[in-house]
């Protein structure tokens, strides 16, 4: 078997076995996917920064008796430090290039892990389609004229092309799962502060946001985990810790679970049929697993909820980009796209004393949400309300101009309630992804489940959710899932190697 072939068909912990038996080499796997990445790469347009001759280097010193000793591997060009590596946001912003690791890059280079390019990313993770002025539209490898969604757009579409068995990503509102559910990828949410965020940030984005990565398998992002997991003393707050291990309860029977099933739209707003089937599809693996299932409302969890999210990120994103300023000692209009310019502004309107408000209601929610699912040792949910949309579908001009007719009605009045016009927002922002921004909110673990391929041959996840601090019992089912479902072995059909 040739090392691309080998890459193509094996995950990471598969990989890793190969080296330390002495089948293949790091630097041999690292060339396979330079040529892999080389090849695809102008079909899906996923690269922000080759990082090829680092990766060269650390093959020839990384320990053979590492975890992940050799993996390729890519970080995503937003929110982690690496010493050397500019990092560009998805902005035509001049990229900030740290001389600096992240805690999370130092543990992934403990892990054996050897990056060879940083993945794209829409602007500041700000839409759940990879599209950006700055490095164009990052496309499906199971179909080029459809989005790898968002906003780790281009790290799932570098794991489903077989350039890299598994990669990093983050996670605000959906952004890993999103596009885990788009190109039929494992993708772990995790719990808020199991994996630190520091030295960058001690959280982002009020806590919503979570590092940690896209996959193909459920072992692999399990084992990954057991390797990046805990606090370091910058961590403002810590996830509790496993019971067993992560990678143990991956391999582990679940036992006979309870599962809750939410079948309705938080935002009252349409589902497409493969989404219900997508879902059913998941219910029956569940059902299969000789598990007891409930179908629940959750009530607590409206539009309001949504517009209360939507009000903290805009906030968090005047912030982040009155920090670029600084950084820079300039402005930035010129070099920010026109959706971001106008979410800071409306960020700008919103007062410290409302963002405040906001933040007790969602909490005071989703501890109503948490107790209405106590009894749960999960919960399927959807992810996605529609297969993976053509590229261009989210297009953000109708939404600019939206946001600017309101700007200026908020100058004139502050009687354009603040609170209607984000409930008005939800209609053009996340008419594709009604769910995961719940499980940023509540904090809790959400697992994207990649159960279905529609008829047209794109996949199509789910999302399980999990109970605070427990992705073991998560991980557990999700394994148990995919050696029934026979995911894991499916593959984009984008140049297959011979």
């Amino acid at each position: 078997m040739s090392v691309e072939t080998l890459l193509w068909e094996e995950d990471a912990t598969g990989l890793a076995a190969r080296v330390r038996a002495g089948d293949v080499t790091p630097g041999e796997l690292v060339e396979a996917a330079i040529a892999r990445l080389e090849a695809v790469n102008p079909d899906i347009n996923a690269v922000a920064e080759k990082l090829y001759e680092e990766a060269r280097r650390q093959a020839g010193t990384v320990d053979r008796a590492a975890p992940l000793a050799g993996v390729p591997f890519a970080i995503k060009d937003l929110g982690i430090a690496a010493s050397g590596v500019p990092t560009h946001g998805g902005s035509r912003v001049p990229p900030f290039t740290p001389d600096f690791d992240s805690v999370l890059t130092e543990r992934h280079r403990a892990a054996g892990l050897i990056a060879v390019a940083t993945s794209t990313t829409p602007e500041y993770g700000l839409r759940l389609m990879t599209e950006s002025a700055r490095f164009g539209v990052t496309r499906n490898p199971w179909n080029t004229g459809h989005t790898s969604g968002g906003s780790s757009g281009g790290a799932s579409a570098l794991v489903a092309a077989g350039v890299v068995p598994l990669a990093h990503a983050s996670d605000g509102g959906g952004s890993i799962r999103v596009p885990s559910a788009c190109t039929g990828l494992v993708g772990l949410k995790t719990a808020r502060g199991r994996v630190p965020l520091s030295p960058l940030v001690s959280e982002s984005w009020y806590g919503f946001v979570v590092d940690h990565a896209v996959s193909r398998s459920v072992r692999d992002s399990a084992l990954l985990l057991d390797l990046t997991h805990g606090p370091d003393p910058f961590a403002p707050y810590a996830a509790p810790a496993p019971r067993a291990g992560f990678a143990a309860a991956a391999a582990r029977d679940p036992g006979k679970l309870r599962i809750g099933v939410y079948r309705g739209s938080p935002l009252g707003m349409e589902i497409s049929a493969e989404t219900l089937t997508a879902l059913e599809t998941a219910v029956a693996l569940v059902r299969e697993g000789g598990h007891e299932l409930e179908e629940i409302d959750l009530p607590m969890i409206d539009r309001a909820f949504m517009a209360g999210f939507a009000r903290c990120v805009a906030s968090a994103v005047a912030g982040s980009t009155r920090q670029e300023a600084a950084r820079l000692a300039r402005g930035m209009r010129g070099d920010l796209e026109r959706a971001t310019r106008l979410i800071a502004r409306l960020g700008d309107v919103v007062t410290a004393g409302e963002i405040y408000q906001t933040l007790e209601r969602l909490r005071a929610a989703c501890r109503a949400m948490l107790a209405a699912t106590a009894r749960f040792d999960a919960v399927l949910m959807p992810l996605i309300a529609h297969p993976p949309l053509p590229c261009g579908a989210m297009d953000p001009k109708g939404m600019d101009v939206f946001i600017e007719e309101a700007l200026d009605r908020l100058r004139l009045t502050r009687l354009l309630r603040v609170d209607r016009f984000f409930d008005e927002l939800l209609d053009k922002s996340l008419w594709f992804t009604h769910w995961p921004a719940i499980q940023n909110v509540s904090g809790q673990p959400a697992i994207a489940l990649p159960v279905h391929v529609t008829a047209a041959g794109l996949p199509l996840g789910v999302q399980a959710a999990g109970r605070p601090g427990d992705e073991e019992t998560l991980l557990s089912l999700a394994a148990q899932m995919e050696k029934l479902s026979g995911w894991r072995t499916r593959r984009a059909p984008l140049k297959r190697p011979v």
